[in-house]
């Protein structure tokens, strides 16, 4: 994890040593405020059609790419939300498991969504993402 980025645990909140629940980055640092990930090829299909996990994987590929293109990686995101369409805890649990070890062992504070409808076709899962750079 970089050093500019202090992740804030607490043990009154869970007992759980492997969440945060916030995050901070130095005064001075660029922030960078990422669009939601969706899980769509180069083409604009949408990828893994009906899979949430081979999707969660599309979306963490491509928000590298576009981390990237802003001049941060993975461990430089200080806080994500991830939207999964569905009700079903299962189909939640199973899109966080790849995202959050995607981001291991940097593991920003997030939020897990279930929601109806994302705005592709046949798209399950998106991520935004903040970053924080501390540039020079």
């Amino acid at each position: 994890m970089p050093e500019h980025i202090t992740l804030i645990r607490s043990g009154i909140l869970s007992d759980t040593a492997e969440y945060a629940y916030a995050a901070t980055a130095p005064a001075g640092a660029r922030l960078i405020f990422m669009a939601g990930a969706c899980p769509l090829e180069a083409d604009g299909s949408t990828a893994a059609v009906g899979d949430y996990v081979g999707q969660a994987r599309k979306v963490v590929a491509n928000l590298r790419v576009a981390l990237s293109d802003a001049g941060a990686c993975l461990d430089d995101v200080v806080s994500t939300r991830v939207y999964v369409a569905s009700s079903n805890q299962a189909d939640l649990v199973a899109v966080w498991e790849v995202v959050r070890d995607a981001f291991t062992p940097h593991d920003p504070p997030s939020t897990l969504l279930g929601v109806t409808v994302l705005g592709y076709d046949n798209q399950l899962v998106e991520v935004e993402a903040v970053a924080a750079v501390v540039d020079g």
